[in-house]
């Protein structure tokens, strides 16, 4: 599968300063940008920048960004689920997954994550995707917004709905074992019936599995 990349760029104000918000972005045009020391939700800003770069690179990998000149203050990313997880199961490749999202502190609250998200959504192939966001309330960061987990929740929901994410169900263990976490999803309208029918062996993989084992006793 081609993973086509279409770049699209906006320009939102916060606080009268102009913030570009713009991607899919290629490392080669992320080296010539500094990273906000703020984006260290995940890992130490300069490892989490080397990770972005890396995902720049991959074939279906794609960065968008939100800067305040040449600064990158916000940003998320898409790419294939991790191996390890039950998400690589059948390695489809029209299944990519919001791996991350994150805006540096001080420019939280203005609505930069919601507009990364819609931005990224604005490439016409983001149609041929299954894409998936999996949503653990222990990597909130309810401390630092001053949210309870429910309140956190609530407006996660409401950011991943301005890309058409919603929430899914699923028996995924690891995601029901506490009722706050859950699996966002969004089906593009060019995803054929045959991947949505894999998609949802994915969803509910243990019963799959467990169908299976009984079948074959």
């Amino acid at each position: 599968m081609e993973h086509i990349k279409t770049y699209n760029r906006q320009q939102h104000q916060v606080d009268h300063n102009p913030i570009i918000i713009e991607g899919p972005i290629p490392s080669s045009t992320l080296k010539g940008y500094s990273f906000h020391e703020g984006l260290n939700a995940f890992r130490p800003a300069t490892k989490q920048f080397q990770a972005l770069l890396e995902i720049a690179d991959l074939p279906e990998g794609r960065i968008i960004i939100a800067r305040e000149r040449e600064t990158i203050i916000g940003y998320v990313t898409y790419l294939h689920p991790d191996p390890l997880e039950r998400w690589s199961t059948f390695q489809m490749q029209n299944l990519i997954e919001l791996g991350a999202i994150e805006v540096a502190p001080d420019y939280r609250s203005r609505q930069i994550a919601s507009n990364l998200i819609r931005l990224s959504m604005m490439d016409p192939f983001m149609e041929n995707y299954i894409i998936i966001s999996t949503e653990y309330y222990w990597h909130w960061d309810l401390k630092g917004t001053g949210l309870n987990i429910w309140e956190y929740r609530k407006a996660m929901e409401k950011m991943m709905a301005t890309g058409g994410l919603l929430p899914a169900p699923t028996d995924d263990p690891e995601i029901n074992s506490h009722p706050a976490n859950c699996l966002m999803v969004r089906i593009g309208s060019n995803v054929d019936d045959n991947s949505i029918k894999r998609f949802e062996k994915l969803r509910f993989l243990r019963r799959y599995q467990n169908r299976s084992f009984r079948e074959g006793l």
